[in-house]
């Protein structure tokens, strides 16, 4: 009498997604992580080459998708003396430019929008 292997296993077969995410998510993942590091340098980049002394003083912290890649979250740091509101309002003043030299930084047919959260300055103590 041969034993049948698969009784009792019916149930408890699983793929390999069910484990470790589909392998299509985990590529989107990877190329939202990787235009969002490309335009994290941008934007710092553009930012150095702007005649602003607020806004070169102003330090990108993170860029994130929201709530996807079609739309990014540029999060940046105001520097100590300046209110986060004033460094908002210098951004959007050249938001078409920043959007611009992200435009020539990436190989994408649509450019992402761009959107600008600032972060108080840290208040950390100096030596």
């Amino acid at each position: 009498m041969t034993r049948d292997r698969s009784r009792g296993r019916a149930g408890s077969a699983r793929d390999a997604d069910s484990f470790f995410g589909a392998a299509e998510d985990r590529k989107v993942e990877r190329k939202e992580r990787q235009l969002c590091r490309q335009v994290q340098e941008a934007v710092s980049e553009a930012l150095a080459g702007i005649e602003d002394e607020v806004l070169l003083e102003v330090w990108v912290a993170d860029v994130e998708p929201a709530p996807d890649a079609g739309r990014l979250a540029v999060i940046v740091q105001a520097p100590r003396g300046v209110s986060p509101d004033e460094v908002a309002a210098r951004l959007e003043k050249v938001a078409g430019y920043l959007r611009a030299e992200v435009a020539s930084a990436i190989s994408r047919k649509r450019v992402p929008t761009l959107t600008f959260r600032v972060l108080p300055p840290e208040t950390g103590g100096e030596s």
